[in-house]
């Protein structure tokens, strides 16, 4: 476990937190502008020395103030990778890498350098300097030499905020795999929820310096803490489910999710991948009887478990079917007009090309 409980006060500002996360895998930290991540990775890092608190990953204590502990930057094993790249410009990008190597220490490397190249795709690159890089490729190199520290821990502060929608749709995949392959925990920071569904094992919540609520990813899309962060038109719920077929031709896949099957656009999928989608609560239409000769690709019966506020003039629907939960906004007259309560049966329409899929596989250790 990645534990952490610390206060620091800064001006005006105070940020007291408190999470523990599961490793290996993804935690992020998500929230506002000025809700606190850059300060707690700071903190985890040992940039930043806390007024009260500790940082333990395991059983190493990183910072402990009542015992007046904390281990140096250096000897944390920690890689730390910033929104800007911060390549050293007289370095080519074999250069950038091997400094890397050069600060993990006498061990033998668990992380070694082909592999490195490889995972990242730096193969063509490794003669470039950091001028003849675009912004994506920039982040990959230091994605490397980070890892080629042999961290321990990696922490990742809005490493795509500085790049356009192409080129962090480039980066993103990267960042699944390394995810995927290795076992190393990462502390990931971002204001995209899109970046932390894609990414995240572990979510944390943060608002105005606090921890609001932490867990899987799946379980906090569905509260109203994240809700107020996102807004009403990103609110959704997250799923996780398998592939049962695939359409090329068609360009369709077919994913199982709790009891029900939903159906998606998605090439290249291969049955059994696991994959993760967001269904928006906007898109979700409500029936309450099986409907057919529409459109609509997926027309999932469940069951209505919750109905909660939403906006002056709606409700959030939760609709369980077998285990997962879809989100659905409707008007509190259609509500009314519907006759809509708790433990009635209830189909959920989503199009198919509303929703996407990204494959996901959260990392254990053997």
């Amino acid at each position: 476990m990645l534990r952490v409980s610390v206060l620091k006060r800064r001006g005006n500002f105070t940020l007291q937190a408190r999470f523990a996360a599961p490793t290996p895998g993804v935690t992020a930290l998500f929230g506002r502008s000025g809700s606190g991540k850059t300060t707690l990775v700071d903190i985890i890092s040992g940039l930043l020395p806390p007024d009260e608190g500790e940082v333990r990953l395991g059983d190493t204590v990183l910072t402990n103030t009542a015992s007046s502990r904390s281990l140096p930057v250096e000897r944390r094993r920690v890689g730390y990778v910033f929104q800007d790249a911060r390549l050293f410009p007289h370095l080519s990008v074999d250069g950038n890498l091997r400094y890397g190597a050069t600060r993990a220490g006498p061990a033998t490397p668990v992380i070694v350098f082909d592999e490195v190249v490889s995972l990242l795709g730096l193969g063509a690159l490794l003669r470039r300097r950091p001028r003849d890089l675009s912004g994506g490729e920039k982040q990959r190199v230091a994605l490397g030499r980070a890892l080629l520290s042999q961290p321990q821990l990696m922490l990742l502060d809005e490493p795509l905020g500085s790049l356009d929608l192409a080129r962090r749709q480039e980066v993103l995949p990267y960042l699944e795999a390394l995810r995927d392959r290795l076992l190393i925990p990462m502390v990931y920071v971002s204001h995209e929820f899109e970046e932390v569904m894609r990414l995240a094992t572990h979510l944390v919540l943060l608002d105005a310096g606090r921890v609001v609520a932490e867990g899987p990813v799946t379980e906090m899309s569905l509260r109203p803490e994240l809700r107020s962060i996102v807004g009403p038109d990103l609110a959704g719920a997250v799923l996780e489910g398998v592939v049962t077929t695939c359409n090329e031709d068609a360009g369709v896949a077919d994913l199982a999710v709790g009891s029900g099957t939903v159906r998606l656009s998605l090439r290249g999928a291969v049955p059994g991948t696991r994959l993760r989608l967001q269904i928006l609560a906007r898109d979700v239409i409500l029936s309450t009887r099986e409907i057919a000769g529409l459109s609509v690709r997926n027309a999932v019966c469940g069951t209505i478990s919750e109905i909660s506020p939403d906006e002056e003039d709606t409700v959030l629907v939760s609709v369980d079917i077998g285990g997962a939960i879809i989100l659905a906004r409707i008007t509190r007259a259609a509500l009314a007009a519907l006759g809509l309560h708790t433990g009635q049966p209830i189909w959920a329409l989503v199009k198919a090309v509303s929703m996407r899929g990204h494959a996901f596989r959260a990392p254990t250790r053997p």
